[in-house]
């Protein structure tokens, strides 16, 4: 109650869109720790609370005076980022089928099993990869050098996440779900800074 105090007051210092929308971030949010409890969807509302990171730094940053084409950004980020989570939280999954079956906790990897559940997961990185793409290209151009050198950093940090989680032991996953996933949003946030900060001075001529 303290944390969520505190989040709609910083909210309130910001700007007043996003203090009217903090009660909803909570709810999503908190509601997501109910989810493995109907729905078999449960990594998808994970995605979603996840996805309000980029979604309320832009608002806090732009409030109620974002364009046309930054909510197509925004947005384009957001969808990224809730397939990002769908993909890797699929896998991570693995490692609690037996528990989550035995305990009548309900995911996809319950719901479909393992082997059908590792194809969702690959569908759904490999349409993110295209919408980071897009935002790549939208924010900063088609030859954003910096970006595209990371782009496929993180192309090949998925292939590898899935290529464990397909041919090693489950206690392999955790290598997977933590390092791999940590360098795609490392890599991520030096070349989106570095494309902002050198504003150009990375393109292709």
């Amino acid at each position: 109650m303290l944390s969520a105090a505190g989040l709609i007051a910083a909210s309130y210092g910001l700007n007043p869109l996003c203090f009217w929308l903090s009660p909803i971030a909570l709810v999503v949010i908190c509601f997501y720790s109910l989810t493995k409890r109907f729905t078999d969807y449960t990594h998808v509302f994970l995605g979603l609370a996840l996805a309000l990171a980029p979604v309320g730094a832009w608002l806090a940053v732009k409030g109620a005076t974002v364009s046309t084409m930054e909510m197509i950004q925004m947005s384009t980020l957001a969808a990224a980022v809730v397939l990002w989570l769908v993909g890797f939280d699929i896998i991570y999954a693995l490692q609690d089928y037996e528990f989550d079956k035995s305990h009548g906790l309900r995911s996809l990897v319950v719901a479909w099993g393992p082997k059908n559940a590792l194809g969702a997961a690959f569908l759904a990185h490999l349409v993110m990869c295209g919408l980071l793409l897009a935002f790549g290209v939208m924010c900063f151009g088609p030859r954003c050098f910096a970006y595209l050198i990371g782009w496929f950093i993180i192309v090949a940090c998925l292939v590898t996440e899935h290529w464990i989680a397909r041919r090693r032991s489950l206690n392999w996953i955790n290598l997977a779900f933590f390092r791999l996933n940590a360098v795609v949003s490392a890599v991520f946030f030096v070349v989106v800074a570095a494309e902002v900060i050198f504003q150009g001075g990375f393109k292709l001529r």
